[in-house]
């Protein structure tokens, strides 16, 4: 990984880099999207199967689209019962999370007849997108799920792209089902997403999209953002190290490369005020890059977008890791909580060097879907308000709208709005 010196011009430079990441750079591939999308919304059924022939290679018709319980049960079977037990642990942690989350409808009133409040209702119907392709994460399925489920979503339908052969991945299947799935479909890419934006004959049309993908998943989603709510336009995986010289390099170097992994496009990012560690954690990523099976991806990832900054004090190295606000961010420092306060910007945060990044992605409880290129600074990790609408609650009876009424027709007035100030006008004939 490259050293640099953390000043002003290093910064911005990494950050414009950073920013190059971002799905919303990537236009080339925006027309090709809407077509499908379009294509989707007119064609229903007859585009959703002709595309995944063609992308997946595999021929669906109306029978065969949506999983059956047999190849679940199937699924089942072939999944290791020790892999089994860990995801039952895991939702044991996710849903405890989640349940703390939980929001419900208020009211308050006053003797003058005055009423008000907010009425939480969860979602009809969602739609949750599951990647195939390099990788398969039945835990994402989890923290996709699991939320849904806390804030009573009535109905959560899945999409994943089949096998060839028409297979789904079994311990997505089993965790899907395992996290409290109504209905999977065997549909991937932006023609998944169009189809749970729009309907089809076979795909019901959903109220909201969460979940991650390629670039033509989140073009998407993005292009579907209106018709239906989505969660974000996630970018690549990123982790963010804030180190000291009291941190241990080898643990540094190992959680760096474990976003690295992710794909060429992944970032890895270590903030130390120690020259020291920054030369022995450049030592130990050699020493594991010869062991680790994914050195190829990992190799591409660092060059690109690996990097290690070494500030002057803590108090730069902290203002740093707020302008990038990571997705994943680490703190390994003497004063690891003093350093947490000070954190504005982060996805998640990690605090001591034994809470590493994957506890967080698999079983600690809070979400792994994050914030990512530097949204963290105005947005949230996936959770149940994500899965929840608020409808404002008001009630006045005349005694408490009649001093306020003259008020009213006045702001309605100054602005304009006959027909405003004539509603409340008509109370008081």
């Amino acid at each position: 990984m490259r050293i640099v010196k953390l000043e002003e011009s290093s910064r911005r430079n990494l950050l414009e880099l950073l920013l190059k990441r971002s799905p919303s750079q990537y236009g080339t591939f925006t027309d090709k999207v809407n077509e499908i999308v379009e294509t989707v919304r007119e064609k229903r059924d007859e585009a959703l199967f002709a595309y995944t022939e063609k992308f997946d290679g595999c021929k669906v018709n109306k029978k065969n689209v949506q999983v059956t319980e047999e190849e679940i049960a199937e699924a089942y079977e072939k999944v290791d019962e020790e892999l089994l037990s860990v995801i039952r642990k895991a939702l044991v942690n996710i849903r405890a999370f989640h349940e703390k989350q939980r929001r419900y409808s208020w009211f308050d009133s006053d003797e003058s007849g005055i009423l008000l409040g907010q009425k939480i209702t969860p979602l009809n119907r969602v739609g949750v997108y599951v990647p195939g392709g390099k990788a398969v994460y039945p835990s994402s399925v989890l923290m996709n799920i699991v939320p849904a489920r806390v804030a009573g979503v009535k109905e959560i339908v899945m999409t994943t792209p089949p096998g060839k052969d028409g297979k789904m991945n079994p311990a997505v299947l089993v965790a899907a089902r395992e996290a409290g799935v109504d209905r999977i479909f065997k549909a991937g890419g932006a023609q998944a997403i169009a189809a749970l934006a729009f309907g089809t004959e076979s795909i019901p049309k959903v109220d909201k999209i969460v979940g991650p993908g390629n670039i033509f998943v989140a073009l998407a989603k993005k292009a579907v953002f209106g018709f239906v709510s989505i969660d974000s336009i996630a970018g690549p995986s990123e982790i963010l190290v804030l180190a000291d010289e009291t941190a241990n390099p080898r643990y540094v170097a190992a959680d760096l490369l474990s976003q690295a992994e992710h794909d060429e496009m992944a970032s890895a990012i270590l903030v130390t005020t120690s020259e020291a560690l920054a030369e022995a954690v450049n030592k130990e990523i050699e020493g594991f890059l010869e062991v680790l099976e994914r050195r190829e991806i990992i190799k591409k990832s660092l060059d690109n977008y690996g990097h290690i900054l070494i500030a002057d004090t803590m108090e730069d190295a902290i203002e740093a890791a707020n302008d990038i606000a990571s997705e994943h961010l680490e703190i390994m420092t003497k004063d690891a909580f003093t350093v947490m306060t000070k954190i504005k910007n982060a996805g998640a945060i990690f605090i001591g060097e034994h809470s590493c990044e994957p506890l967080g992605d698999y079983f600690a409880g809070p979400n792994h879907v994050l914030p990512t290129n530097g949204t963290a600074k105005f947005f949230s990790p996936l959770g149940v308000d994500d899965f929840i609408k608020k409808s404002s609650i008001v009630s006045y009876s005349r005694e408490a709208l009649e001093p306020v009424h003259e008020d009213i027709m006045r702001f309605a007035a100054q602005e304009g709005l006959t027909a405003h100030r004539n509603s409340i006008k008509v109370r008081f004939e």
